[in-house]
């Protein structure tokens, strides 16, 4: 049959979920020998050889060699950008967006990455510009709405911030990254509502699980392979583990999801109904959609994210550095409240939470959440899953 190179990402993704990746990484060649400005397997290869050696010029070989060529291909010069933010390079990641722009000034995708990047690196005024550019070319696409918001909030210009934010939640209101830009804006305009929002005594728990926590560490660190964290999560200096039907086959792992089950069940009666986004949609059921483990080494942490298509979240501590028992540093400790974006002004967290071994701690999606860094010749070792309503 003819050579397809969608095929070929599709093999090379299933080799790498089997942890066959020296042949995942043949295959995605493959799939970009077939078709060079293939930003999907561009993509995936450069974040698989960033995952295995943490190295920039190893995992971007591949994509600026072909842009060397193809200078034209404005998806690649995103995918460029994405990756080079997620190691860290946020100016040459700007850069890197400007160059697509410089072929197609329009481009929607190019103009929300350029304002979320000048937003990040401190430029409000331009980000806004940018994002006014993307509204105007996509009116009404709520991602488009999400990157103006976010960039009015950059800027400081709030009120506007909190419109924009007011209309998404009218259009996508099960969009939880949505309803934490809403709030972040209530919080900076000293609106009660936040309050009402952000309502941990009654919305969120934490539990202490009574699990197999060495069989269960020894398990993971046998399935964690990579070094570094992937793109566009929030894993910063470790690595990410997806737990898929292969890893929760394992005894360990699926006797500590049963216990969550019962935790989970017992939090949601407690919490009950009400208006609020999270209790609105609260059956006392729910269904696990995706769940992960986190291995972060010294220097690691989370930066400050929301999971934007989740319901309930969660964090269980498996095994935790000695370093993180002083309450003075909160070191490794779970973050909550501070914004994943640039405020003017900056917000601080609402409070921490302490990681302990065999603690399960479970918070809205919407709620703003983050890791501290931490130093420790140890790991420090996390499972989470989110879950939907049922």
């Amino acid at each position: 049959g003819i050579p397809a190179p969608e095929t070929r990402l599709v093999l090379a993704r299933a080799l790498q979920d089997l942890n066959r990746l020296d042949e995942a990484e043949r295959m995605f060649e493959e799939a970009l020998a077939l078709r060079p400005n293939y930003p999907e397997a561009h993509r995936d290869l450069a974040q698989l050889r960033w995952m295995r050696s943490g190295r920039r010029e190893t995992a971007l070989r591949a994509l600026e060699a072909t842009l060397a060529r193809l200078p034209h291909e404005i998806h690649l010069h995103l995918t460029r950008s994405v990756a080079l933010e997620f190691m860290g390079e946020l100016s040459d990641a700007f850069a890197s967006a400007q160059a697509g722009l410089a072929w197609q000034p329009d481009d929607v995708q190019l103009l929300r990455q350029a304002s979320h990047l000048c937003a990040e690196l401190g430029e409000g005024a331009r980000a806004v510009a940018f994002a006014q550019r993307a509204a105007g070319a996509a009116p009404g696409v709520p991602a488009v709405q999400i990157t103006l918001c976010e960039a009015l909030l950059a800027s400081g210009a709030i009120a506007q911030a909190e419109s924009v934010a007011a209309r998404l939640g009218a259009t996508a209101p099960l969009d939880q990254h949505a309803i934490a830009l809403r709030a972040t804006a209530w919080r900076l305009l000293g609106d009660a509502r936040y309050a009402a929002l952000y309502d941990y005594a009654t919305l969120t728990c934490a539990e202490t699980i009574d699990a197999p926590l060495e069989e269960l560490a020894a398990d993971l660190q046998a399935l964690h392979r990579y070094s570094a964290h992937p793109f566009q999560q929030s894993v910063r200096g470790g690595g990410q583990l997806p737990l898929n039907a292969k890893e929760m086959a394992r005894p360990s792992i699926r006797a500590l999801f049963q216990r969550f089950d019962d935790v989970v069940l017992r939090h949601l009666a407690r919490v009950g109904s009400g208006a609020d986004p999270f209790r609105s949609r609260n059956t006392g059921r729910f269904a696990r959609a995706g769940a992960w483990s986190v291995r972060l080494s010294s220097g690691g942490y989370h930066t400050d994210h929301v999971h934007q298509r989740g319901w309930l979240s969660s964090a269980f501590y498996v095994a935790v550095p000695p370093v993180m028992q002083p309450e003075a540093t909160h070191a490794g400790w779970l973050r909550l409240g501070r914004p994943g974006i640039k405020t003017e002004p900056r917000l601080a967290p609402d409070f921490h939470v302490k990681p302990e071994p065999g603690k399960l701690v479970l918070f809205p999606s919407y709620m703003w959440h983050g890791v501290e860094p931490f130093e420790s010749d140890q790991p420090r070792l996390t499972v989470a899953f989110d879950a939907l309503p049922a």
